[in-house]
């Protein structure tokens, strides 16, 4: 995007005032916070690194703190046991404390690796064991000293997961016992990541297996997609739009590459409609937004009902008669608010 920390928070205030949400109620988290984006370097090269990031997000005023240090550097292994772990994120939340001592930490070695799941012989995603979730926090807790009330959240795998091509749901009927991990920390809490794009029965079973914080992400920004898509096959010049993004992902294969696999048509799909949905790191770039603009300007009639069932669903529809706005931005909105409904089970009942 080209926003570094503090611009993302004042992008996002400027967002909620637009929209008449009070600042307040927004709390700003730094997601996978670590060495993990310089892992080709060697651990102390990368670590420092590291110290600079979470210095400048929790200066900016980030709150809820994701520290990511699982994953080895190089020459050391890929993933990175506990004890190693823990000592570099209570480094790195030393660093965060120093600057603002008013955060809540979230830690954990059960992360999902970027792009794909990890799954058993029999493709399915295993559960975290309670013993090892167990450990983790005992060994984070005794690492942060006296940062450990600080410690709000563990991050472990309730066995949710999706792929590019696949969603892993959850076995609705297992209860994998990892509330009992935190039985003795009653200020902690369970994160699963990766809960996008789950059956809307889900959420509730989740939080009812102690994960109060559910993330979310690509199945918003898929569900955007979705909308601008839509629209694009109703446009006058069908596919402008996708034909656009399908050229600026081939100029630039970086953001996508080795996250995607198969033959040609395999690798196509995937780049537009994958459930990681890695075109969204295209969007920001001025070609991306060009295009979204001629496409969202070209419609300066109503769009008929009898063309819009035939690319959005009833549901989204629906919604969008409730919401305010140009019909296509409120479409576009409807879309996401779909995606992000079924988090709201509390509200639903």
């Amino acid at each position: 995007t080209g926003m570094r920390a503090p611009d993302f928070i004042l992008f996002v205030n400027n967002l909620a005032d637009i929209s008449g949400v009070d600042r307040n109620r927004i709390i700003f988290g730094g997601d996978h916070l670590g060495p993990q984006a310089w892992r080709a370097l060697d651990p102390d090269s990368a670590m420092a690194k590291a110290d600079a990031m979470v210095r400048d997000y929790t200066a900016a005023g980030f709150g809820k703190i994701h520290l990511d240090c699982s994953e080895g550097c190089a020459g050391e292994p890929t993933q990175l046991g506990d004890e190693v772990t823990a000592s570099r994120s209570a480094r790195l939340a030393r660093i965060c404390c120093d600057e603002n001592p008013d955060l809540l930490f979230v830690v954990g070695t059960e992360v999902p690796p970027p792009g794909g799941a990890r799954v058993d012989e029999e493709s399915d995603i295993p559960p975290t064991s309670p013993d090892a979730a167990r450990k983790t926090l005992a060994t984070h807790d005794a690492a942060f000293g006296d940062m450990s009330e600080r410690i709000g959240g563990l991050v472990v795998q309730p066995g949710v997961e999706f792929s590019p091509t696949e969603v892993h749901d959850l076995p609705m009927d297992r209860d994998p016992k990892l509330i009992d991990a935190i039985t003795d920390y009653p200020n902690v809490c369970l994160e699963a990541h990766s809960t996008d794009y789950q059956d809307p029965a889900v959420y509730p079973r989740l939080a009812q297996l102690g994960f109060a914080f559910q993330k979310v992400g690509p199945a918003l920004t898929f569900a955007y997609r979705q909308a601008l898509y839509a629209l694009d096959q109703l446009h006058p010049n069908t596919g402008a739009l996708q034909a656009t993004m399908e050229t600026l992902m081939i100029e630039d294969p970086s953001k996508w590459q080795g996250h995607y696999h198969g033959d040609s048509q395999a690798l196509y799909t995937q780049r537009h409609k994958g459930l990681a949905d890695r075109i969204r790191y295209y969007w920001p770039q001025p070609k991306a937004q060009a295009a979204v603009r001629e496409l969202l300007t070209a419609f300066e009639r109503p769009i008929p009902d009898a063309s819009l069932v035939q690319v959005f669903d009833a549901s989204v529809l629906e919604r969008a008669d409730t919401l305010q706005g140009t019909q296509v931005q409120r479409l576009i909105d409807a879309q996401i608010e779909c995606a992000l409904a079924p988090y709201f089970f509390e509200e639903a009942a």
